[in-house]
């Protein structure tokens, strides 16, 4: 069903891609867009998780770098009977995480440190097997490929207004066109990223408290994440809006248009239904998720974050 979903979703993105050429250049410009997009579909399938990474500016962590993070995704993948994800941190003062990977083989989760700066371990437990449950759902896949074809398509309208307006072009409407193709087309993208969004949330939310045990463990983090999210603007995601889909809180701040669009359903009504979910597990939550203990003393090579090198009094590690 998902593979079916991201085909319809490549097939949209690239008829808006084309869509956007024609108007700026008729109809060599709806090839030329065809060709890029053809071609863009097939390099993000194989490279868009290395991509998205790479924007954020990730950095790979292991059991010796991070040792309590990297055991509490290890235990995760474990319980929802998962491959070990490659595990990353990004330096990043807004609480936030995502995940991204074309299957479960190939998956990587990604936290900021002002996630495990500000949450306790049992909220970024929680946090985390929502991002598995992604994987799991194969959500990833269609979330990575649509974060970069809309990059993409809103590239191709911000292009528009450098050389679309040039008389010797070949858009069969003129400026006029350029203009609608510069405006509307991150619209759209957006549109179709708001489209599969929604529902998204939902049931990774669903799974991701059932992987750790405690529906409320998530619902905390979600209003810690929601809250921060507001008053801490992250730079890496304000410059890439089109990968704001990915993560568990809209990380943008609303001070850019990217923001009417919002993929996400609203945070209090995301923490009402893990609350029934609570429910419906018994009072307990269901079986319960134990963070993974701290290992015997011994030097930290550089931090509990890798090479960011410092601890906080504030964090779950410290």
């Amino acid at each position: 069903m998902n593979l079916m979903k991201t085909a319809m979703l490549l097939a949209t993105l690239t008829a808006i891609f084309m869509g956007v050429g024609y108007l700026i250049g008729g109809g060599n410009g709806a090839f030329i867009a065809f060709l890029v997009a053809a071609a863009m579909n097939l390099f993000s399938y194989w490279n868009a998780d290395k991509i998205v990474l790479r924007m954020h500016n990730a950095h790979e962590v292991d059991a010796r770098s991070a040792p309590e993070y990297f055991r509490i995704i290890e235990r995760l993948a474990a319980r929802a009977g998962l491959p070990m994800p490659r595990v990353y941190v990004i330096d990043d003062a807004q609480p936030n995480a995502f995940a991204t990977g074309r299957n479960p083989q190939n998956a990587a989760v990604a936290a900021t440190t002002g996630l495990l700066e500000r949450l306790t371990p049992e909220e970024v437990a929680g946090v985390m097997a929502h991002e598995l449950a992604h994987v799991q759902n194969r959500d990833t896949l269609t979330m990575t490929i649509t974060a970069t074809i809309a990059g993409a398509i809103s590239m191709l309208a911000n292009f528009a207004f450098f050389f679309g307006g040039n008389r010797d072009n070949n858009s069969p409407l003129g400026p006029i066109a350029v203009l609608l193709a510069a405006i509307t087309a991150p619209i759209a993208a957006m549109l179709v990223q708001m489209a599969i969004s929604r529902t998204r949330e939902y049931s990774a939310d669903r799974r991701g408290a059932e992987i750790c045990g405690q529906p409320l463990w998530l619902a905390s983090a979600l209003a810690k994440i929601a809250n921060a999210a507001h008053r801490i603007p992250m730079y890496s995601a304000e410059r890439n809006p089109a990968t704001a889909p990915l993560f568990i809180i809209n990380p943008l701040s609303g001070e850019r248009m990217d923001n009417l669009f919002s993929t996400h359903p609203a945070t209090e009504n995301r923490i009402a239904a893990l609350q029934e979910i609570a429910r419906e597990m018994g009072a307990g939550g269901g079986r319960s998720f134990e963070p993974a203990t701290p290992p015997p003393a011994s030097p930290a090579p550089s931090g509990p974050w890798g090479n960011a090198g410092r601890r906080t009094a504030r964090g779950p590690w410290g």
